[in-house]
């Protein structure tokens, strides 16, 4: 389901009269200049799509106080100084199929390194390997950032690791505890998963081209949604004492992933291999490593310094994996 127009209109009404009191039908229909019919279809189309509305037992209205919509300046004013001004621009999308696609387009268009697009919903998200990757409306954090390199094949090797790594800094620094990161792009927290990473070449992959990078994170997932993920998931309100927005969580990501993409091109992910393998949920634990073909088994050993995965045989031997469409899962 996509927002209409006259929901998001409600939901900004709430945003600004809500945090010191709650708006009645009666009170939104007035601000909005709507009948209180088309307000209340409205109200329920919220419901519907998940945003936690908070009613109390007189039908008034509002919004806990960790969510609201992605907003530029709340983004911006979380920024560092240097990091702001390397965003070559920041696009906000109600709706959108995929950031992804969308970042895909404009560097196709043109020069657009340091393009960072952020969506309330995305109706066609995907994730690694083309798995769909859920994505209802205000819930999440949706984001594509786009950097350009030269000589890509070798400077690239590691980069969605190193990534990671600055995924994981981020909700360090919003408070999160025990965030862990596994092999080549996920999120965890404990057993559970927080959020993914899809990064997409565009151009020629052994000399210049743009990366695509793509971050999902689970900021207030519904339940109703979460219902369709086949795997344990967490969400950061469910993870954290005092949920920060997303706007802030936006701020620190884009603070953190620029930090890495700015150096990555000399430093390479070696400089940040003793910092995954910190946080890798897989190390010295029995894993299967499998593809379409075949499977392989053994001991994580952690990642090299390429950001292969490293991983002891059943035979005593190492043998290294490097991305691809591999997947890797703990032995039961």
């Amino acid at each position: 389901m996509i927002v209409s127009t006259l929901a998001l209109g409600i939901l900004r009404s709430l945003e600004c009269y809500a945090k010191r009191d709650s708006l009645s039908v009666r009170d939104l229909s007035r601000m909005l200049d709507n009948n209180s019919g088309l307000v209340h279809q409205a109200l329920m189309e919220l419901k519907q799509l998940g945003v936690p509305l908070i009613i109390s037992r007189d039908s008034h209205y509002c919004l806990p106080p960790h969510f609201g919509l992605l907003n530029k300046g709340k983004i911006g004013s979380g920024l560092i100084n240097a990091r702001a001004a390397k965003i070559y621009k920041l696009v906000l999308l109600n709706t959108v199929d995929s950031t992804n696609r969308y970042a895909r387009d404009q560097v196709k268009a043109g020069n657009v390194s340091g393009l960072v697009v952020l969506a309330e919903q995305q109706t066609a998200g995907v994730g690694r390997r083309g798995n769909r990757w859920l994505s209802p409306f205000g819930a999440n954090i949706y984001m594509s950032i786009v950097w350009n390199f030269t000589q890509s094949e070798d400077v690239l090797q590691g980069l969605s690791l190193a990534i990671g790594v600055a995924v994981c800094r981020s909700l360090t620094k919003i408070g999160m505890s025990g965030v862990k990161l596994k092999w080549p792009n996920d999120i965890y927290v404990g057993s559970k998963k927080l959020g993914g990473i899809l990064l997409e070449l565009v151009g020629d992959p052994s000399g210049d081209c743009s990366v695509v990078i793509g971050v999902g994170i689970n900021h207030d997932m519904p339940f109703s949604a979460g219902e369709a993920i086949d795997q344990a998931w967490t969400d950061i309100v469910k993870e954290t004492v005092t949920p920060v927005s997303r706007n802030h969580l936006a701020a620190c990501l884009i603070d953190n992933i620029f930090d890495i993409l700015e150096t990555f091109h000399r430093l390479g992910f070696s400089a940040y291999q003793d910092e995954w393998i910190a946080a890798d949920l897989m190390y010295n634990m029995p894993a299967t490593i499998s593809n379409s073909r075949e499977s392989i088994s053994g001991t994580v050993l952690g990642v090299d310094e390429h950001g292969a995965l490293r991983m002891k045989l059943e035979n005593g031997a190492e043998k290294r994996f490097i991305g691809g469409e591999l997947s890797l899962r703990r032995q039961v």
